[in-house]
């Protein structure tokens, strides 16, 4: 049986030869999504043939991979992107380096045959991954395999979100929507080791203390009153920083609270409800709605992705952010994790443990 060096063996498919003769080709499980539909309906195991680095690529033996809303968009058919069924979802992994593709040399960025890395592109639930040079980082060494792979996106969003569009500064007020969240808990760790005053709001009183234990100095349940409640927390004032990874109410609710000169990060929608900035009400106030799409600062800007891993893996190091792991789940049960990611109940990260 043939084998890829670094990698756990693979099973083997035979293929034609020649006449009489037949060779074994690398294969390795992945979960394909077929069409579109709930994830436990349109995640499917397969054997596939492993994939072989291209230029300016890297081959990943994957030990763990961190689902992501993106994962239940794409098995649904309503992400942004739209591979053609089947294909491989997935967006974010902690593995181990197999091989370099061509113009990658040994030593660049940290990358070299056995190294431990994470890393983020769409196709990464399956037992190898081949991903952009540019796309996969050393694991910062305090994090073990799981917390690592919940790095990537969620801190990176985060802090993109605080430094390079909000500009946060110490003593600022933050307000966090869906603070038990993936990107929630991130921007509440975050915030405190900015030294900002942090408000966390959570779905409701029993994702509270995912919150208290990130950090957070005021954890509220989100509803009605919820504006009310973070002015009176700030003397009137209103937040100076919002992310919103929520969208829909939570927006709204943001503007009616939100401070002078204060800055609302929309990261996402998870609500499902997209909605509307009045641009008068924005000059009124003198606040300012800014946009945030990690994944084009990964496509155009990637050394600004590279200097925040680095400024992350220090933070990891000193102990002011590690990533909240609800549950590892075996490589199996990839399916029934996306749906419950999909539920919207989860708190924390959900990881697939694909390898140890």
């Amino acid at each position: 049986m043939t084998t890829l060096p670094g990698t756990t063996p693979a099973r083997s498919r035979t293929t034609a030869a020649g006449p009489g003769l037949r060779e074994a080709a690398p294969t390795m499980r992945a979960w394909r999504v077929t069409g579109p539909g709930e994830p436990t309906e349109v995640l499917r195991l397969d054997e596939v043939p492993a994939p072989v680095p291209g230029e300016g690529e890297v081959l990943v033996r994957v030990r763990a991979v961190a689902v992501n809303f993106p994962d239940v968009l794409l098995a649904r058919g309503e992400y942004q992107v739209r591979p053609e069924p089947p294909f491989v979802p997935g967006i974010e992994l902690c593995g181990d380096v197999v091989a370099l593709g061509e113009g990658v040399a040994a030593g660049d960025r940290g990358l070299a045959p056995g190294v431990r890395v994470v890393g983020s592109a769409i196709g990464v639930l399956s037992e190898l991954a081949v991903l952009p040079a540019a796309a996969v980082r050393p694991a910062p060494e305090g994090l073990g395999d799981a917390e690592a792979a919940a790095l990537t996106i969620a801190y990176q969003t985060a802090w993109f979100a605080l430094h390079r569009k909000a500009r946060i500064r110490p003593g600022e007020r933050l307000l966090v929507h869906a603070a038990a969240g993936g990107v929630g808990t991130a921007a509440v760790q975050l915030g405190i080791a900015a030294g900002a005053q942090v408000i966390a709001v959570v779905g409701n009183p029993a994702k509270a203390a995912v919150a208290t234990a990130a950090g957070a100095h005021h954890v509220l349940v989100r509803g009605a009153d919820l504006a009310a409640q973070v002015k009176e927390l700030t003397g009137g004032a209103g937040a100076d920083v919002v992310v919103d990874p929520v969208g829909g109410t939570a927006f709204e609710q943001s503007t009616r609270c939100i401070a002078f000169e204060g800055r609302i990060v929309v990261v996402g929608f998870a609500s499902g409800d997209v909605p509307r900035v009045r641009a008068n009400h924005a000059l009124v106030k003198n606040y300012d709605v800014l946009g945030l799409h990690w994944a084009l600062y990964q496509q155009r800007r990637p050394e600004l992705v590279d200097a925040a891993h680095d400024a992350l893996a220090r933070l990891a190091a000193e102990g002011a952010v590690r990533p909240v792991v609800a549950d590892v789940v075996p490589f199996e049960d990839a399916p029934a994790a996306v749906q419950r990611l999909a539920g919207g109940t989860t708190t924390g990260r959900l990881v697939v443990r694909v390898a140890d």
